[in-house]
């Protein structure tokens, strides 16, 4: 067999343990799988001895992740000098096992050094020795990379709510939609729904109350509503030719309505524009935050 023959077929019994590794690290297996290719385009060109071919691509592999991961994340590393302080306080706070899942979760609050470090070390076994190598620092530095790592792994993760807008729009999907399950899961459990008189004098609902109720009233329904502006508030309307005749002006605690008014008095409506760009960023998105 020749030598290149005998370096391909090596390299395709470690290409399975390399993709592991990076797509843990890149949280995505197709990036994975491309830089593993690099790695083996590296050996195929070197013109180094290489004396433990699984070390070998070990560590170019980690680099190319952190060459990427880099580029990705512009996180400034924090300084690690300073003397080792030994066993981690947070060492079994996280196990090897749950790493993948663990990751995909914090993956924007651990840093390219701190994330390398922590796969390396924690879920695929390797001394802080080899760590420190990989990432040009010392072994105690790559300890204290990957006890950060493990301290960001054990707090809990931030609650995104999301914008008043966002909700609206949910909600009226799901009810044009007919999706039941999507629109139970944007209502609170004690939900109201309510009307004042302008409103239940064009014939809506005065009263109803309860997920259940409220969600069998709108299911499938709201097909002629529309997202707007009321009084600078993200809601929505009944539209009768160009014109608003009853606002939905919704009250939303923690991402899910707990209350729906119908409203149809003059002033109310007069303030009724259409909103048209309320996607993340946009101008209206930005108004309807409050």
């Amino acid at each position: 067999m020749s030598e290149r023959a005998a370096d391909a077929e090596a390299f395709e019994a470690e290409r399975p343990r390399l993709v592991r590794l990076a797509a843990r690290m890149l949280d995505d297996r197709v990036e994975a799988e491309d830089v593993v290719q690099q790695s083996w385009l590296r050996l195929h060109g070197t013109d180094q001895e290489v004396g433990s071919l699984p070390a070998w691509l070990t560590t170019v592999t980690t680099r190319l992740c952190l060459d990427r991961l880099r580029a990705k994340v512009p996180v400034p590393e924090e300084p690690v000098d300073g003397p080792d302080t030994g066993d981690d306080p947070v060492e079994d706070v996280v196990l090897a096992d749950s790493v993948g899942e663990a990751l995909s979760v914090v993956l924007d609050r651990l840093s390219p050094n701190e994330r390398v470090a922590f796969v390396l070390h924690d879920s695929f076994g390797h001394d802080f020795a080899t760590v420190a190598a990989v990432l040009d620092t010392s072994p105690a530095a790559a300890r204290k990379l990957a006890s950060r790592a493990r301290a960001k792994l054990a707090e809990p993760a931030p609650t995104s709510v999301p914008p008043r807008w966002e909700v609206v729009d949910a909600f009226l999907s799901a009810a044009k939609g007919g999706h039941l399950d999507r629109l139970v899961a944007l209502l609170a459990p004690d939900v109201v729904v309510g009307a004042d008189a302008a409103a239940a004098a064009l014939g809506t609902p005065t009263s109803i109350v309860g997920r259940e109720q409220v969600s069998a009233f709108f299911d499938g329904s709201a097909h002629a509503a529309l997202p707007v502006f009321a009084a600078d508030r993200a809601a929505a309307a009944w539209m009768d030719r160009g014109q608003a005749r009853v606002v939905f002006d919704f009250d939303i605690a923690d991402g899910v309505v707990t209350r729906i008014e119908f409203r149809a008095e003059p002033s109310l409506l007069a303030t009724v524009r259409p909103r048209r760009d309320g996607g993340p960023g946009g101008r209206d998105a930005r108004r309807a935050q409050g």
